[in-house]
């Protein structure tokens, strides 16, 4: 088992990585074009919000790997309580503001005729900061019951040896099951959310395309590819959500539970996989992003080529 654990440990370092590094450039490119313009668009504002939630909970999973291999790391159920009422407010809080990235751009892309839909989309920027609002009071509310709970199988069996304080208060459920419960709770509803916003938005740029391909014979519309790699990338974004969601729960029943190895270790990798490789892909598809990216990627080219001479 030892080989696996240091493979999977390996693949999970660099997806921590390629997040920190994704994350962390997201952010801090749309903070300097704020204050140089010392305005922000909604798409900005919540790529802000997402970005940086998405940085702490990296680090909160590093914490958690740290805890599932290493005897030594808490010893305190209260310290405990905290981590997994952080690491429930920074997930559940990511998978909203992701959720409202793609209603906003369903929203600006779609036509609509409905009245209801066509006010929403007059007014969703001003709706934007009270969405985000909403979705920290959201995921505050299934994450800080885990304050009140007494740690047991799954917070304590890394470590074997699960210290309470006589402060905390004895529940007879096993908290596991109430974790899995505040869990499926907090990303249920962004979830279907998503997959809803999406499904509509793919559809709405696949007939867009087909209707392109139509009218366009000789020459190939760049338009049509702008489109497709849209599609992609949402499609990308799906199936990173649904198999991070996933990853997510077999990580929760299996180390409170068993504590299988493997699937502790394949868990880890799939659900870290999402908030780095959408960092990525959300680089690529934004035009500014993506060239903001260029051209540190020039400055680091030129100083290097300053520093062999």
């Amino acid at each position: 088992m030892l080989p696996l654990v240091i493979i999977s440990m390996s693949i999970v370092a660099i997806e921590v990585v390629v997040g920190f590094i994704g994350n962390g450039f997201i952010t801090a490119v749309n903070i300097i074009n704020w204050i140089k313009s010392k305005k922000i668009s909604s798409a900005d504002m919540i790529l802000i919000f997402l970005s940086t939630s998405r940085f702490v909970l990296q680090v909160t999973i590093l914490v958690n790997i740290h805890s599932l291999y290493f005897a030594d790391v808490f010893k305190l159920a209260s310290v405990y309580k905290v981590f997994a009422a952080l690491w429930m407010f920074v997930n559940h809080a990511s998978l909203w503001f992701s959720t409202w990235l793609y209603v906003l751009y369903c929203v600006k892309i779609l036509n609509v005729t409905q009245w209801l839909l066509l006010q929403i989309k007059l007014r969703i920027a001003g709706m934007v900061p009270w969405l985000l609002l909403g979705s920290l009071l959201m995921s505050s509310v299934t994450s800080l019951p885990l304050l009140w709970i007494t740690p047991s199988t799954y917070l304590c069996s890394s470590t074997g040896n699960c210290r309470e304080n006589n402060t905390a208060r004895i529940t007879d459920w096993d908290s596991s099951y109430l974790y899995l419960l505040l869990y499926f709770i907090g990303c249920c509803f962004p979830l279907v959310l998503s997959v809803v916003t999406s499904a509509l938005l793919i559809t709405s740029l696949w007939k867009h395309t087909k209707k392109m391909q139509c009218y366009v014979d000789t020459f190939r519309d760049p338009l049509t590819d702008v489109h497709q790699t849209a599609i992609k990338s949402i499609i990308s974004f799906l199936i990173l959500y649904l198999s991070s969601f996933v990853a997510q729960i077999l990580l929760i029943l299996s180390t409170s539970q068993s504590k299988d190895v493997v699937e502790v270790a394949v868990s880890l990798v799939v659900a870290e996989a999402y908030p780095s490789i959408h960092s990525v892909i959300l680089i690529i598809v934004n035009s500014k992003l993506k060239l903001a990216f260029r051209i540190l990627c020039q400055h680091f080219k030129c100083h290097l080529e300053n520093m062999t001479y």
